[in-house]
């Protein structure tokens, strides 16, 4: 009786958490104030925003997952504070950056209505770019939508476990640190905006343009996916007539807008783990460069970590690995762990809001098989797993030292000249859901926020203009 007693007040707390830290760095003293953890001695971290005396230090020498159900007493511990800050600046900031130029955009606002188009919270269909058109719509939905999504999480959660759940506890980690995929694709892509604003976008983003990244992969011993030596092809529909059903395209290495490439097959034990007809399946590895941190010093290899790996197993028939079962897989031993999905948060359209259409939540990693076939994959190890990541790990120091988090997409592939070769990167990253060590990965992002805000308080002296 006691707990359902002191609900709605533990309730109440963390809103008003939300609300005071949010407005504390939008626009309070955390905006114009160097951001600084609370262990120094200049900081201004608001007491609401740090662990009490008492908590536990996270000393462990053992990795720290990013799943919070994972760590007793989460909310109570340092980790959590250390999450809920870098949530909340980072979120602040984004309305900082929302007129502001972006490195592959006109501005952060095109960006995320682009990237927003075809992402909305499970069971509304509606797509979030509705919502982020113009600044004052984007600060009314993360000032109203938070904390009632939030709510719902802890209750559905609840309902899902019979009771076992804490609602205040579930609350408190979805609206304040939350390690949701979508939360964490989003932190890296507002701190990625942030840094190339305020770094004058480093040569490394350039790598965002898939035919820079071949060209410049290419010539700094990068193995890349391989270009085709021809100007250009043409493709015939074979039973159009009349000049109909022809198309010519000019290669990227004249100067065209395609880059021509034979279909990449996938590998022996890639194949092992698929379906018949499914798609080229990559893994995802997140790396972040240390190097990126201060950009005018010399980016070595050990400066970058790889985090994450996650094989995307695709489905049978589908055109890409996008459709896919994203299995974790630990990056100390290459196990394959168990699979699941962000489908759900790709579900549009008014039906999917009826009453069993679309799943709030997908399985936590315990899938197994290969549902396309009934394939086991989780169990499996894959293959020279340490020789994968280090290959990231260089070319991440080859390519763009100077970007704070990649996402590498890897193949495993056929070819026997070629069998491991890069595909592409994203520089606003998401972790598809792989585990990887947060203590490691908030650790950056604090000293990525410490260095940042330096640089935005000295742009706002300088008045300066971007470009």
């Amino acid at each position: 009786m006691g707990q359902v007693i002191s609900l709605p007040f533990k309730l109440a707390s963390t809103t008003l958490t939300f609300y005071r830290g949010f407005f504390h760095y939008l626009f309070g003293s955390g905006r114009h104030s160097p951001y600084l953890p609370p262990s120094h001695p200049s900081s201004t971290v608001p007491s609401y925003l740090r662990p009490s005396a008492t908590a536990a230090p996270t000393t462990t020498n053992a990795s720290i997952s990013s799943s919070s159900w994972t760590i007793p007493s989460f909310t109570k511990s340092p980790l959590f504070y250390q999450h809920t800050r870098l949530h909340l600046y980072s979120l602040a900031s984004a309305f900082y950056l929302y007129h502001k130029p972006h490195y592959r955009k006109g501005s952060y606002k095109e960006d995320i209505v682009d990237n927003f188009a075809n992402v909305a919270i499970p069971g509304t269909g509606l797509p979030l770019s509705l919502f982020v058109w113009n600044r004052p719509l984007a600060f009314g939905f993360v000032c109203a939508a938070s904390p009632v999504v939030s709510i719902m999480a802890a209750l559905r959660l609840w309902v899902k476990t019979r009771g076992k759940s804490s609602i205040s506890e579930e609350y408190a980690i979805r609206l304040l640190a939350p390690d949701d995929w979508f939360s964490y694709w989003r932190l890296n892509c507002r701190i990625a905006g942030m840094h190339a604003l305020l770094n004058d976008n480093p040569p490394g983003y350039e790598m965002e343009n898939k035919w820079t990244f071949l060209e410049e992969g290419a010539k700094r011993g990068v193995p890349v996916s391989p270009i085709m030596d021809t100007p250009a092809i043409v493709v015939k529909h074979k039973n159009e007539e009349g000049g109909m059903g022809i198309y010519f395209y000019k290669n990227a290495t004249e100067g065209g807008d395609w880059i021509i490439q034979e279909r990449i097959q996938n590998g022996e034990w890639v194949n092992q783990h698929l379906p018949d007809n499914a798609p080229l399946s990559t893994f995802r590895v997140i790396t972040q460069s240390r190097g990126a941190i201060d950009v005018t010093k010399e980016c070595k290899v050990e400066d970058v970590t790889a985090l994450s790996c996650v094989f995307r197993a695709g489905r049978k028939n589908a055109p890409t690995d996008h459709d896919s079962i994203l299995f974790d897989v630990d990056v100390k031993t290459g196990k394959v762990l168990g699979g699941t999905t962000n489908a759900h948060w790709y579900r549009l359209g008014l039906h999917e809001c009826l009453p069993g259409r679309c799943p709030w939540r997908s399985s936590d990693h315990d899938v197994t098989h290969h549902p396309d076939g009934n394939i086991p994959v989780s169990g499996a190890v894959v293959p020279n797993i340490r020789e994968m990541l280090h290959l990231v790990e260089t070319s991440h120091q080859k390519l763009c030292p100077d970007v704070p988090l990649v996402g590498w997409d890897v193949v495993l592939s056929a070819d026997e000249k070629l069998p491991v070769c890069l595909l592409e990167v994203n520089l606003s990253c998401n972790f598809f859901r792989g585990s990887f060590d947060r203590k490691v990965y908030l650790d950056f992002l604090e000293d990525m926020a410490v260095k940042m805000q330096g640089m935005r308080l000295v742009a706002d002296r300088e008045g300066k203009k971007f470009k």
